[in-house]
């Protein structure tokens, strides 16, 4: 579970993105965040991942505040952070490789969390399989398209077993087929695992898909949390639905209120 209380934070020289700032996430939920560029959707994700850190006000995660990178969280970043000499392969161990350096500290990973090499093997194979890159492992990003490069991604994050995962405009720049196929996957692996997952989109359409509740973001700051309950996530499909079609135009409206 997901405790944000009193949330703060201000870039230096800039107004508050969050204000006293106050959200409950519950674990194995799924939520869309949505807003304009510039709001603070991946400053959001960012407090999240202990990668920022609030002016003031806490952020806890199963009862324990976040003050520095969570190793049971897992983040796809929208830029997709591979590393441009190494094989597909290679980057989808890149986490199992500084796992395996630092050991089961608690810190870089879970305490009792140690997989030996048949066990990593086998986890970088599933996913790799499942992402439909398996035939790629031996090639590099820059030889990719943007969707492979993306599946390395959550391939690369997904390997390390996270219970939270967060998402930074996983569909941006995709094409339809590409971009539904990698949502099948990720409602897939929510409803398996009971994953919580959070996705930062500025697409109407991929956040009705994607979040049972949308928190809306407005420019200027934050305060009081814009939630929208919805009943059409989870299903790929529902875009041809009237019922999704009205959701949408809700959000719409919600977003130029």
């Amino acid at each position: 579970m997901i405790e944000i209380k009193n949330l703060t934070f201000t870039y230096s020289g800039r107004p508050s993105i969050f204000e006293e700032f106050n959200l409950r996430i519950n674990h194995g939920d799924a939520w869309s965040v949505i807003g304009p560029s510039g709001c603070g959707k991946t400053t959001f994700l960012y407090l999240l991942a202990g990668l920022r850190y609030p002016s003031s006000g806490t952020i806890l995660i199963d009862g324990i505040p976040v003050l520095r990178p969570r190793p049971h969280t897992g983040l796809v970043l929208q830029d997709h952070g591979l590393l441009p000499w190494s094989t597909v392969d290679e980057n989808t161990r890149l986490g199992l490789n500084i796992r395996q350096f630092y050991g089961s500290d608690g810190k870089h990973a879970p305490t009792g969390s140690k997989m030996d090499k048949t066990r990593a093997d086998q986890r970088v194979d599933f996913w790799l399989k499942k992402l439909g890159i398996e035939s790629l492992r031996d090639k590099y990003p820059g030889r990719l398209s943007r969707g492979q490069r993306q599946r390395i991604a959550i391939a690369r994050t997904l390997v390390m077993e996270p219970d939270l995962l967060l998402l930074d405009e996983p569909f941006s720049a995709l094409d339809a087929p590409t971009r539904e196929d990698l949502e099948k996957i990720i409602i897939s692996l929510r409803h398996e695992s009971n994953l919580t997952c959070i996705l930062v989109t500025h697409d109407i359409e991929d956040a009705v898909i994607m979040g049972k509740k949308i928190l809306t973001l407005r420019d200027g700051f934050n305060c009081e949390p814009l939630i929208l309950e919805n009943e059409c996530a989870g299903r790929v499909d529902n875009r041809k639905h009237l019922a999704f079609q009205n959701k949408c135009e809700q959000l719409h409206q919600l977003i130029s209120a």
